[in-house]
C-alpha cells in the first residue's frame, strides 16, 4: 500500500466479562493509539459476547468493510475461549492443532504442566500465521486480514511490536490538543466555522472536569502537520477574541 492510501481497521472486543462490566476494556485505547501511530485509522469498535454465531457474523461484516480487523479475547485455555474456532468457521478452514504453536507452548511450560486445557491454545484455523507472544508464551494468530490477540491488556500490548511488519499503514495520524477553561456551548459556533474551513482536519471537543472546574479539550487530528498548525491558529484567534483561558492538564 502506498503512503497516500487511506488505511482503516475495526477493533472487535470479545468477552462476556467486558459486557458484564466485571472487566474494564483498556485494549481499545491501546490498539487505537498504536494503529494511529502507524497510519491506520480505526473506523469502529464493537464489543460482543463469547457466542460463536455472533463472532462469525460480526467478523464477516467487519473483514469486508475494513483493511484490517483486530480481535482481543477468547484465545485462552478455558471452555469459553472460542475465538479460534469461530475464526475457523468464518473462513471455512479446518480447526486443528497448529504445529508451530504446539511446539512453542510445549517448550514454554515445565514438564507435566502442558495439560489438555493449555493445549487448547495451540488449536487454530488451518494455515493460520502466528503472532508471537514475548510475555506468556501463548501466540496469537492471523488469517488473511483478521488478527487475533489475547484479552489480557499487558500481554496484548507486548505483542503489537511483532505485528508492525505485517501491517501496511498510511501516513501516521498526528494530533494536537488545546485545553480550555470553558463549556462546549461557548465555543460550538466558532468551532463549527473552523471545521467548515478545514475539512482535512478532524476536530473533536471533549468536556473534562479538573481541579473542581469544567473545561473542554479540543483535539485536532490529521496526517498533515501544517494543516493542524493552520487550524490551531484559527482556533487560538477566536479563543483570544472570546478571552477564554488556556489551561495545562
Amino acid at each position: 500500500m502506498s503512503k497516500n492510501t487511506k488505511v482503516n481497521a475495526a477493533i472487535l472486543i470479545i468477552g462476556n466479562e467486558i459486557l458484564s462490566g466485571r472487566t474494564q476494556d483498556t485494549n481499545t485505547s491501546t490498539l487505537a493509539i498504536w494503529l494511529n501511530s502507524i497510519g491506520v485509522k480505526v473506523n469502529e469498535v464493537r464489543v460482543i459476547p463469547d457466542v460463536e454465531k455472533t463472532i462469525v457474523d460480526t467478523l464477516n461484516v467487519l473483514r469486508k468493510s475494513n483493511d484490517y480487523v483486530f480481535t482481543t479475547g477468547g484465545i485462552g485455555p478455558t471452555h469459553d475461549d472460542i475465538t479460534a474456532q469461530s475464526v475457523s468457521k468464518t473462513f471455512n478452514r479446518k480447526y486443528e492443532i497448529h504445529k508451530g504453536a504446539f511446539k512453542i507452548l510445549e517448550a514454554y511450560y515445565k514438564k507435566g504442566e502442558f495439560n489438555k486445557g493449555r493445549q487448547r491454545m495451540a488449536w487454530m484455523p488451518e494455515n493460520a500465521e502466528l503472532i508471537l507472544n514475548p510475555t506468556s508464551g501463548a501466540p496469537g494468530f492471523s488469517v488473511e486480514n483478521v488478527f487475533c490477540l489475547p484479552g489480557v491488556p499487558s500481554i496484548m500490548k507486548s505483542m503489537l511490536g511483532g505485528l508492525k511488519n505485517k501491517i501496511a499503514g498510511g501516513e501516521p495520524i498526528l494530533s494536537h490538543t488545546i485545553n480550555l477553561r470553558t463549556v462546549e456551548s461557548e465555543i460550538a459556533n466558532s468551532l463549527t466555522k473552523v471545521q467548515d474551513q478545514n475539512q482535512d482536519v478532524e476536530i473533536g471537543s471533549y468536556p473534562f472536569f479538573h481541579a473542581g472546574k469544567l473545561g473542554v479539550s479540543i483535539v485536532l487530528r490529521s496526517e498533515n502537520q501544517s494543516k493542524i498548525d493552520n487550524c490551531n491558529s484559527q482556533i487560538l484567534k477566536f479563543i483570544k477574541e472570546k478571552d477564554i483561558e488556556i489551561v495545562e492538564r
